[in-house]
């Protein structure tokens, strides 16, 4: 099957037209990142490159894990003082690490959202206000990412297996579309969303682990990867007949990829947990 060529009007490596109004820009990773990826950074870098600074402010939102600390500490040791500023909020905690959520994460370059229960993650977002604040600091130019639920949570529609069976979730609905992460790895996930697809779900993609789908606005203008073999899919229903359609990404650890970027890096993974 031929493979899905993307659109190119983003600068090459990842930079985008600083333009008026700013991009709204997602990265969706389907699995990676420090969280998963201990020793490959590739990912990170590239959301780091994506704000055009060198030492830019970056917060975390562990909310789909509970605000678990081994899970802090693991992104504030992978994005140290030398690469990013970095911060996280605590929803689950008395104290949430900032006074105002509302104006910090307006205030960032990028918003980071880890892994866990994207149905608890949507939860608490909703009710502290931070689904509102977050589609503020999108439509600001604030680059959001993230892996796992912390991917699933951007788009319309989505599969959740967090709690075992695969379920159909509702996301926040900036991305017009649906997806599922970690695709090939599980496989009852895998079917679980060509059955909802052909049950009514929107069309959308799907992403394996170590592969991201870098949108601007509502369209995918790439997709990346940190391992050679990781592949993202787009899918469709037609007529009750679901397509799957091959996406090949841009494997980041090419020669000079991350150093044609332009962003002065000095990132320093972190060792397994």
């Amino acid at each position: 099957m031929e493979p899905l060529r993307l659109n190119r009007d983003a600068d090459r490596f990842g930079r985008c037209r600083r333009e008026s109004p700013p991009p709204r820009q997602i990265v969706a990773f389907g699995g990676g990142g420090f969280s998963m990826e201990a020793r490959n950074p590739l990912l990170d870098q590239y959301v780091i490159a994506l704000t055009g600074k060198s030492r830019p402010k970056v917060c975390f939102l562990p909310s789909a894990s509970g605000d678990a600390d081994h899970y802090i500490v693991r992104f504030y040791r992978a994005f140290s003082a030398s690469v990013a500023e970095p911060s996280h909020i605590s929803l689950f905690r008395r104290d949430s690490g900032v006074e105002d959520p509302r104006e910090h994460l307006l205030d960032q370059d990028l918003i980071y959202v880890g892994g866990g229960s994207v149905i608890s993650l949507l939860g608490v977002w909703r009710a502290h206000g931070l689904d509102t604040a977050l589609r503020e600091a999108w439509e600001a130019g604030v680059i959001l990412c993230g892996l796992s639920a912390g991917s699933l949570c951007w788009f319309e529609e989505g599969v959740s297996a967090f709690h075992a069976k695969p379920a159909r979730v509702r996301g926040l609905g900036l991305l017009p579309w649906s997806n599922s992460v970690h695709y090939g790895a599980e496989p009852d996930r895998q079917a679980a969303y060509r059955r909802y697809l052909s049950e009514g779900m929107c069309p959308g993609y799907a992403a394996q682990d170590g592969a991201a789908l870098h949108f601007v606005g509502p369209t995918l203008a790439r997709v990346v990867s940190s391992r050679r073999e990781a592949r993202a899919y787009r899918l469709d229903c037609v007529e009750g007949e679901v397509t799957e359609t091959l996406i090949e990404p841009e494997y980041l650890g090419a020669r000079g990829r991350i150093e044609e970027s332009g962003a002065q890096l000095s990132y320093r993974p972190i060792v397994a947990a």
